[in-house]
């Protein structure tokens, strides 16, 4: 391993971390160690990071702000790669948004609705970057990115590059051609908004922010949604209903707000989220003949 450490950071991919707590970077404040970090200092500093990668037969697991992630205690082998700051151009050409994968999400909803461009509102509260919201369709308040995105840089294992269309990118619910068949980082994202006014993009943007802030545990470590709805009803609607809500397995508890939110009160260990996520999953299947699926990306060793 030391090999790979040294001959990353001469080839100055970014910054490079040895054994760094991923509880550090998810925003469930959970996970062991990376056993090697490299947070990208741009699209080149991807490329060779995989390429060395592939030379040196190491897996790799690429991140963003590590929201929908319950990563493993006992961490991830090999290269962890982290997208952010080396990662956030944005170019915006009238309705067309050229951004950079690493761009939080957050921050480029809020810019664009001052600039009266509508159909990221949704995003208003999403806590992810661009390539992890394109990465699992990410989405809310009845839209998602399927609805916005025109194409996507995609950097594949083999080295190759490649513009895939929405079309391409097999767009589903809270998922990606990317996830299975096609695994692939996302380096940049193509978006084509409409063209509104500053008063109605600002005014649905805070609309729904608030509904999050109401209905959502915000205020304590958690990962997003836990489940995938599975419609016609709603994963929250069925924990309600089995009477759950507040339930707990060590420091890892079902909110008191929403049923599909688990929260990190402080201590908990990724064990204790997929000990309740499995005592969640029993109930429901008892109870209503459900089969409750995760949303929240499950990695690292087991």
């Amino acid at each position: 391993m030391e090999q790979v450490v040294k001959e990353l950071q001469d080839a100055q991919v970014g910054k490079v971390l040895v054994r760094e707590p991923l509880s550090r970077h998810t925003t469930m404040k959970i996970g062991g160690p990376a056993d090697i970090m490299v947070i990208p200092n741009g699209v080149e500093g991807v490329r060779k990071t995989l390429q060395l990668a592939k030379a040196h037969h190491m897996p790799w697991t690429a991140i963003g702000r590590g929201s929908n992630l319950l990563v493993s205690d006992k961490g991830i082998a090999g290269i962890v790669i982290k997208l952010g700051e080396g990662l956030n151009s944005l170019e915006v050409q009238g309705t067309t948004v050229r951004v950079g994968s690493g761009y939080p999400l957050v921050k480029l909803a809020t810019l664009l609705s001052r600039q009266g461009l509508a159909g990221l509102e949704f995003a208003s509260g999403i806590p992810g970057s661009v390539g992890g919201a394109v990465y699992m369709n990410a989405g809310a308040h009845q839209s998602d990115m399927a609805n916005i995105v025109s194409r996507a840089l995609i950097l594949f294992a083999d080295g190759t590059m490649e513009w895939l269309t929405n079309e391409d990118l097999e767009f589903s619910y809270r998922t990606s051609v990317l996830q299975k068949k096609r695994p692939g980082v996302v380096l940049e994202a193509e978006l084509q908004l409409q063209e509104g006014t500053r008063a109605e993009t600002s005014a649905l943007m805070q609309k729904n922010k608030d509904y999050r802030r109401v209905t959502q545990p915000w205020d304590h470590p958690c990962a997003g949604s836990i489940f995938r709805n599975p419609l016609p009803d709603y994963a929250g609607n069925l924990v309600e209903r089995a009477g759950l809500k507040g339930y707990q397995i060590g420091g890892a508890k079902i909110s008191d707000l929403h049923g599909n939110f688990i929260v990190n009160t402080g201590t908990a260990s990724a064990q204790d989220v997929l000990d309740l996520i499995a005592f969640i999953q029993n109930t429901i299947r008892e109870q209503f003949g459900v089969d409750m699926h995760t949303e929240v990306e499950i990695i690292g060793r087991q």
